[in-house]
């Protein structure tokens, strides 16, 4: 609550403004029983024309000016909310960004997704509710009572009456109400999560023939969501026959009871009128506070989830001294006694590496799956920190180096290949401050994906859908290579990039990048032996160690690991081709 109140007040002029508003519009309101009051008492039964009609035009000026109350304050309550949801939204997608894996994980996507649209328009609205009614409820329910004091206060236990009737069904239907709230907010996640899943994985469903199963999952789902919202609904629904009824039950008592009154000469048949208006006036602000009541719980959950995320502690943090590189150190990464563990393992998945890639050797990394490969070239950018040991570029700790200095070093592929919703030209200078023609036709060609650029609608300037859905996994591939080039940097890191790219392809990019990356280091995660055959060093690993390191040529004749998964990918003669030749 405290975080929200942080937010509201950085609008605080805009606040003042509408509270100023909100005391216009109820003095307005309480001021017209009173003056209808008077015509009936003195205009009507003194038979005064003129007193009516002064009394008609000031009334007409009072609900003026009540009327431009009322825009005012709905103007900055709606101005108000839509930016609170803003700000929060933005700080929301700020603070996202700025998570490792780790915190991903913890949310998950849909969780994120989630919290950042359906959490934030709840609190919007209850926020716009809040600041037009609720805020409104006490100073006219106050007021109301006080004005009902003066006019009739023989009559004022009905008003209290109806007041307690009200709070005690308020009671009732929060505590049946706030529980589901709560369950709503996750049963929404995990249908988005639900929907997702299916919608990433289509080509999968649609293949194993399962669509059946995906719709039995999606409508368990969907069916717990509709009868919360259903038990919610009609928990919202019940209040306001509740309130009319009491409303009518109120005013039928006031007429009954002031009618004695008048009989008996205690009351004016104008008081009489103007109390029924102020206790119509209490009854509703109470109504207003219990639409509060009722919307103000499922925003509190959605505030408490959305500052779940606001509040999450990085695990990756910047540095507060950033270190600099010595002079003409450029291009080396080294490890040294490198251990890591995932948030919960038992077991860690590195052990022990050590190894140190100079500027413009090719080093790669082999072994089977599971071995540890993508999650140690994961510690290079910082996607997670070491659990023991030091990560190092250019002779400096990556944990003290400054991220963008970090980031500016590196040119990294991912496993999967990314790109944005926008054109092939818009995704290959992804990494560049200023687009340069010259240098994206050119890491295009060097990423062997000139030929089928070339051929699309627009060249360069097609269109690239979201998540590049229409372009193949080998064309998604290559320009993300194409968007490492283009950066120029002095460290490539390859994660398995280029698993969807034919032998031929494959090789000629290669080649490619040797000419290239230059003086430029170049690590390569590989799963095939026939793509790190010319790298300078190539490091084999098993079980998060390192159990081979060296040449090609050495490993082959000397390393059991890395023997078994040229057999696996060799043929026999092939194999011993390989043995005897290097």
């Amino acid at each position: 609550m405290i975080s929200y109140l942080k937010y509201l007040g950085r609008y605080w002029w805009q606040v003042v403004l509408l509270l100023l508003a909100l005391f216009a519009q109820v003095w307005s309101s309480l001021q017209l029983p009173n003056m209808m009051s008077n015509i009936v008492n003195q205009g009507i039964v003194a038979g005064d024309q003129d007193f009516i009609y002064s009394e008609g035009l000031l009334m007409l000026g009072v609900t003026a000016i009540g009327a431009v109350a009322t825009l005012i304050a709905g103007f900055f309550a709606a101005r108000i909310g839509a930016q609170i949801a803003a700000k929060v939204r933005q700080d929301i997608f700020a603070k996202v960004v700025s998570f490792s894996p780790n915190e991903i994980n913890k949310f998950s996507t849909s969780s994120l997704i989630t919290r950042s649209t359906n959490d934030i328009n709840q609190v919007q609205q209850v926020t716009i509710l809040v600041l037009r009614m609720s805020l409104m409820a006490p100073i006219m329910g106050i007021g109301a009572v006080m004005m009902a004091f003066q006019t009739a206060a023989d009559m004022a236990w009905l008003i209290a009456l109806a007041v307690g009737v009200l709070l005690a069904v308020i009671l009732v239907l929060m505590v049946l109400a706030l529980p589901k709230f709560k369950l709503l907010q996750t049963l929404t996640d995990k249908l988005n999560q639900v929907a997702r899943e299916n919608l990433t994985g289509l080509r999968v469903v649609r293949a194993f023939n399962n669509e059946a199963y995906e719709e039995q999952k999606f409508e368990a789902v969907n069916a717990d969501t509709y009868k919360t919202n259903l038990f919610v609904f009609r928990v919202m629904i019940t209040l306001f026959p509740v309130v009319q009824l009491i409303f009518n039950a109120t005013t039928l008592a006031v007429i009954w009871l002031g009618a004695s009154y008048i009989d008996s000469g205690a009351i004016e048949i104008g008081n009489l009128m103007a109390f029924m208006q102020y206790a119509m006036q209490v009854i509703m602000s109470f109504m207003f506070l219990a639409m509060a009541f009722v919307m103000v719980p499922r925003a509190m959950v959605s505030w408490r989830r959305i500052n779940q995320v606001l509040q999450t502690k990085l695990s990756i943090l910047p540095t507060a001294k950033a270190e600099k590189p010595a002079a003409g150190v450029r291009g080396e990464v080294e490890f040294r006694d490198v251990s890591f563990s995932y948030p919960g393992a038992e077991e860690p998945v590195l052990r022990n590496i050590s190894f140190k890639a100079r500027a413009g050797q090719t080093v790669a990394f082999i072994g089977s799956t599971g071995s540890g490969k993508s999650t140690l070239v994961n510690l290079i950018p910082r996607f997670y920190d070491t659990t023991s040991g030091q990560v190092l570029v250019d002779g400096v700790d990556v944990r003290q180096m400054a991220e963008s200095d970090l980031v500016d070093r590196i040119g990294f592929v991912p496993q999967k290949g990314v790109l944005f919703s926008g054109t092939v030209k818009s995704n290959v200078a992804y990494g560049l401050k200023k687009a340069d023609a010259r240098q994206i036709q050119k890491a295009i060609r060097t990423a062997q994906a000139y030929e089928f650029v070339h051929k699309l609608p627009k060249g360069v300037d097609s269109e690239i859908a979201q998540g590049g859905s229409n372009v193949s996994g080998g064309q998604k591939q290559r320009l993300s290579i194409a968007r490492a080039i283009a950066k120029n940097p002095e460290i490539y890191v390859f994660d398995d990039s280029f698993s969807a790219l034919d032998f031929r392809t494959d090789r000629n990019l290669r080649a490619a990048l040797k000419k290239e990356t230059g003086a430029a280091t170049v690590l390569i995660v590989a799963q095939r032996i026939g793509t790190i055959k010319q790298a300078d060093k190539v490091i084999v690993l098993d079980n998060g160690r390192i159990v081979g390191e060296g040449r090609h040529r050495d490993l082959i004749r000397e390393c059991r690991v890395y023997q078994e998964i040229a057999k696996s990918q060799l043929s026999a003669d092939e194999y011993r081709a390989e043995v005897e030749n290097g």
